[in-house]
């Protein structure tokens, strides 16, 4: 790869907003979140929203009314979290894809999430995924664990590919339950893919204190990045992440470092087969 997808992850579903000011949970915030990191390097944004008490949902008129004003207010590729919040049901999870975003996130496994537990049972994972299929929604794959590169062959192989065609996965690195967020698990994550389809790419997200090694790590093994608020808020030992994007910045600024630009939303939807809304 001579460029590097940048994607931002801006709110996920653990942090409050008392505890990270900066976090952005209206839809006001969010579009001018996504305004300002495309502005400096990002071309996909992974999106939870919140409601009016700034508590997670998947309220289903909120997550159309987020693709659309998303796609207005920025170029960058809407991509809705299924995952939502560990507590919230499948049905739930499965309707996120009415809001029809350009892409949406499979989660390959049950994991534990700290004190919770993530399910994803195969019946889910198969039904998210031929859904997936059907309308045209590009899905990225989300790798908590080793294991789950090998559910994910198991998948492709049984269900065939995603749509758009292209296999894209992200390692989500650092979860307390997962794998952790070190090289020698990226390099066993490499390792894995090349079984998955040729040109298979990678983006790798490190949580807490492991976002900079993940960074770093990903990008000398020719893969992508993530970064974001719903992965970490701090941005050094005692100083609070200012925004979002200047996690992009510094993602950006890595990714020039290593001679490996930032990629526009226009080549990004071409190497993940997303179609022109």
């Amino acid at each position: 790869m001579t460029t590097t997808l940048i994607t931002v992850a801006p709110t996920g579903a653990e942090i409050r907003k008392t505890d990270a000011p900066a976090l952005p949970v209206t839809l006001d915030e969010l579009v001018t979140t996504a305004r300002d990191c495309e502005a400096v390097g990002a071309s996909v944004i992974h999106v939870h929203i919140r409601d009016d008490a700034a508590d997670p949902t998947l309220d289903l008129g909120r997550l159309k009314d987020t693709v659309a004003a998303l796609r207005a207010g920025s170029g960058l590729i809407v991509q809705l979290s299924t995952g939502g919040a560990v507590t919230d049901p499948e049905e739930d999870r499965l309707r996120v894809l009415e809001a029809q975003p350009d892409m949406a996130s499979c989660t390959m496994g049950t994991v534990n999430f700290g004190d919770d537990v993530f399910l994803n049972r195969w019946a889910f994972i198969v039904d998210l995924h031929t859904r997936m299929q059907e309308r045209g929604i590009v899905p990225e794959y989300e790798i908590f664990d080793l294991g789950q590169l090998t559910a994910l062959q198991r998948l492709l192989d049984k269900h065939g590919l995603p749509a758009g065609g292209h296999v894209h996965v992200d390692l989500v690195m650092g979860v307390p339950g997962g794998m952790p967020g070190t090289v020698a698990a990226l390099a066993a994550c490499e390792s894995a893919i090349k079984d998955l389809p040729a040109g298979t790419t990678f983006s790798a997200t490190g949580i807490g204190r492991s976002s900079l090694p993940v960074l770093l790590a990903s990008l000398a093994a020719g893969g992508h990045l993530r970064v974001g608020m719903e992965d970490t808020v701090t941005y050094a030992k005692g100083q609070p992440v200012e925004s979002n994007a200047q996690l992009v910045a510094r993602a950006t600024g890595f990714a020039r470092l290593a001679q490996r630009p930032p990629m526009t939303p226009a080549d990004a939807r071409t190497l993940l087969g997303i179609a022109d809304v």
